[in-house]
């Protein structure tokens, strides 16, 4: 029997699931004790009538978005204390709750602004300045980014030059390019910002170097003299920040105020270097493994969203006079979707593994412990892009996958796109992030021919490779991960190689780089596609659910990795490692995956446990009442508040009329 309210064939899809969802849904977030207080976390939220009251974000403009994130931010902040939230996880279900894809205007505050004085300002500075950073008196940034250079930090411009008569650093913007120029909460919010300059001390740079800098006074938040700051204007999305513009002229600020806990600068302008100059990693490692996260959510929210359309939708006839089948039922629009769904959780357990990773390394940093961190900073920046990617182009195949309503705000796709898509290019963009573990990998490899042991999941490099697959009918996981080690370690080789019989041939060592860059990006996403897999598999292997829906995650880890092969199968079978036969074969697997996760694919989207709070759409909504929504979004619309729209009498009326208007005398 249907439950109330809820659409027939969506009920039906549930009754039809071979696994328990809440089983499903207590394993991915730790158990029914987290999922109680989750859902608690949501429930409060969603009844909260404060935000009942603000005008719905897709209604909104820039300036009301912006304005609206503030207020949302100032009564979270209000709210901590009195519904008890307890730590990260309870904040971040909070949020994303009442501010789901809308990005703060202090996010990058308690972001990058604290996390990076917490990790590399000496115990003063820390005793100066985090304490009111944590009570909010002062509002901080990370201004990195310029209008010339962002991923290339070496290339930046911004100048601070010490003068050991004064004690002071002289801040400034010699060029238009070195403008600061994209920072969060930069233009109108903050007034102080972690500022990366060029160091100079003595006549000579000493590369990039972190400063604390006041833009604007506590008392009136009035710009300071020598700093020009401001919104730089509209963008895609991201109307909830104000991300801006600083200019520099001449400004000190006392030795102190650069960042000193690894790097320092004496009284007399002596530098010191830090012992080692990865230490600077921990809060790139850190950004990196969030969008990882994010990159799950908007990917999972996107795939909620199109699955449980799709099951509601029914379009075309199959058979000449027949019911109109559900869209889900289309081999085509499960080609789509499945694997989409299946990247969702192969993000999710590669969510997982960052976080975990990142906190055992941050506390290894602290230690002096950074033997690991090359490869985990080579990871995180892979992992980055390989995500970011995945998830972007995968909402907007789900957007797709909706038809005409998945164009409208009305879906909550546009909304979860245009919040994702930025992350493709900001903290690193992602061609520069996957040369980097190229970089890394190259080193491996070079390891590897010296005969040294290559660390933690690198170590698939110095393994002997085999000739041939021996994919099995059952899809092993020992056959899928073999054959994506095999992938990656060939292209790792391959670029490697290259590159060597360059320099060889007299090319020199950064042109014999740039030749071979797009070989280097191939072996890098390989290398990420590889891990993805792999750690997938292993989430599955040591799973402690129930039979049945391990069975289910057995069936969505195998598309995953099956998909993958079939979607890059040049790089599969480029040296005879997969034949024609298995092809053909991996092609009927894929087919019949479908078939197993079909009736499962409503269930599989509900155990992500996402309310409609979050998702914001009519299309995606749990009872899949999507019309009675659609039409209750449009009545909604600001245009549809008066019968006769003001641009009547400007502008409509006169083209009836002409001798209303003095459009007749033009």
């Amino acid at each position: 029997m249907a439950e109330q309210g809820v659409n027939a064939d969506l009920a039906k899809e549930r009754l039809n699931a071979t696994f328990d969802v809440e089983n499903l849904t207590n394993l991915i977030y730790g158990g029914p004790e987290k999922v109680e207080r989750r859902r608690k976390i949501h429930k409060v939220a969603s009844e909260d009538p404060f935000y009942k009251k603000l005008k719905p974000w897709s209604y909104c403009s820039v300036e009301e978005q912006y304005e609206n994130g503030l207020a949302k931010h100032n009564h979270i902040k209000e709210s901590i204390d009195k519904l008890e939230l307890n730590g990260f996880e309870d904040l971040y279900y909070y949020k994303s709750c009442v501010t789901p894809h809308e990005p703060g205007p202090l996010d990058v505050h308690y972001g990058m602004f604290i996390p990076t004085i917490e990790q590399q300002g000496t115990a003063e500075q820390k005793e100066k300045w985090l304490a009111s950073a944590y009570s909010e008196e002062m509002k901080g940034t990370y201004a990195q980014t310029e209008m010339g250079h962002g991923t290339f930090l070496r290339g930046l411009e911004t100048t601070a030059t010490y003068d050991p008569k004064t004690k002071e650093f002289i801040l400034n913007s010699p060029t238009l390019t070195s403008i600061k120029y994209w920072p969060a909460a930069l233009g109108k919010t903050t007034n102080h910002c972690v500022v990366v300059a060029q160091l100079y001390t003595r006549g000579a740079c000493h590369g990039i170097h972190t400063f604390m800098l006041q833009t604007r006074s506590l008392e009136d938040h009035s710009v300071l003299p020598g700093i020009e700051v401001g919104v730089i204007g509209n963008k895609f999305g991201f109307g909830t920040n104000d991300n801006g513009y600083l200019k520099i002229t001449n400004v000190r600020i006392p030795r102190d105020n650069m960042l000193m806990r690894y790097s320092k600068v004496l009284e007399d302008g002596s530098y010191i270097k830090p012992r080692n100059s990865k230490v600077s990693y921990g809060v790139m490692v850190y950004i990196r493994s969030l969008i990882v996260k994010q990159a799950f959510s908007a990917l999972a929210e996107a795939c909620v969203i199109s699955i449980r359309y799709s099951a509601v939708r029914r379009q075309s006839e199959t058979v000449p006079g027949g019911i109109e089948p559900q869209i889900l039922d289309y081999q085509t629009q499960q080609y789509r979707l499945f694997p989409l769904l299946a990247t969702a959780y192969a993000l999710y357990f590669a969510g997982n593994y960052m976080s975990t990773a990142y906190s055992e390394g941050s506390q290894k940093i602290e230690k002096g412990q950074l033997e690991e961190l090359p490869q985990l900073h080579a990871l995180s920046a892979g992992l980055k892009a390989f995500t970011s990617y995945a998830a972007s182009a995968g909402v907007e195949v789900c957007r797709i996958c909706c038809g005409g309503h998945g164009y409208s705000h009305a879906s909550g796709l546009p909304k979860i796109y245009v919040s994702i898509v930025p992350a493709c290019t900001y903290e690193g963009e992602n061609t520069v992030m996957m040369l980097q573990v190229a970089r890394y990998l190259m080193k491996c490899y070079k390891d590897k021919q010296q005969g040294s042991r290559l660390p933690g999941f690198v170590s698939y490099i110095a393994e002997i490779p085999e000739k041939r697959s021996w994919m099995d009918e059952h899809l092993s996981f020992n056959c899928l991960v073999k054959a994506y080690k095999h992938r990656a370690a060939r292209l790792i080789e391959a670029a490697a190689k290259h590159m060597q019989s360059l320099i060889q041939s007299g090319s020199p060592a950064h042109e014999a780089w740039n030749k071979s860059s797009v070989q280097l990006l191939w072996a890098a996403n390989a290398h990420c596609h590889l891990f993805c897999v792999q750690n997938f598999v292993e989430n599955i292997e040591r799973s402690s659910g129930d039979s049945k829906t391990n069975e289910v995650l057995k069936a969505v880890c195998q598309l995953y990795g099956v998909h993958g092969i079939l979607e890059n199968l040049g790089e599969f079978i480029q040296d005879g490692f997969l034949s024609g036969q298995q092809v053909d074969y991996l092609q009927k697997a894929m087919f019949k995956l479908f078939e197993v996760i079909r009736p499962n694919a409503v269930a599989l989207v509900d155990a992500f446990d996402i309310p409609d709070q979050v998702l914001q759409s009519c299309l995606g909504r749990y009872d899949g009442q999507v019309y009675q929504a659609l039409y209750d979004y449009a009545k909604l619309a600001p245009m549809n508040q008066t019968e006769i729209h003001s641009t009547y009498y400007t502008h409509l009326r006169p083209l009836i009329n002409p001798t209303t208007s003095n459009y007749s005398k033009l």
